[in-house]
């Protein structure tokens, strides 16, 4: 399963179509968070001028339909839909480039007598900037491809590395029930 006509055509609705392909679709060293959202009404006008949440919705939509492999930024950028900064949407700018690159990435599917389901789970510690809560991450496979997945912070704040991994185990777990 491909959405690469589909990213051709969001690549293409926010003008992005002859932009440079991306490796990575957020570096390592960023970190966002609420202090990049526009701190004076001039800043704020200018950001309204920018289709952020139109562009962080066709994400959103690439992602849940085939493409785990982003659904950690899109979270993340979500987050700011409500007073997005430059910052945010120059981040925002770098997962088109990476879909750019990897548009024809798809989720495959093998042929198997032993139709298993494996799931993984992970998450970050204290990776919100804001309010230090952790995010959980999981994703199930069956026959080489990608079943489900979800990205999100946690509802509870994690004390530890671990606990932080004990509560992605759990919300995986009762996924996978």
């Amino acid at each position: 399963m491909s959405q690469g006509s589909y990213i051709d055509k969001v690549l293409d609705r926010f003008g992005m179509k002859d932009s440079k392909p991306g490796d990575t679709p957020i570096a390592k060293r960023d970190k966002f968070s609420l202090k990049q959202c526009p701190n004076s009404d001039l800043e704020r006008t200018e950001m309204q001028k920018i289709p952020y949440a139109s562009v962080v919705g066709s994400l959103m939509y690439a992602q849940v339909c085939t493409r785990p492999d982003i659904a950690f930024f899109v979270g993340v950028l979500g987050k700011y839909l409500s007073d997005p900064g430059f910052q945010h949407w120059k981040a925002v700018k770098r997962v088109m480039h990476y879909l750019k690159r990897t548009k024809g990435y798809m989720l495959t599917y093998q042929k198997s007598d032993n139709l298993e389901i494996i799931g993984y789970s992970d998450s970050d510690f204290a990776g919100c900037q804001d309010n230090k809560c952790s995010t959980s991450g999981y994703i199930y496979m069956l026959a080489g491809g990608a079943i489900s997945w979800k990205s999100a912070k946690q509802t509870l704040v994690a004390s530890s590395i671990m606990a932080a991994k004990f509560i992605a185990c759990f919300e995986a777990s009762n996924h996978g029930i």
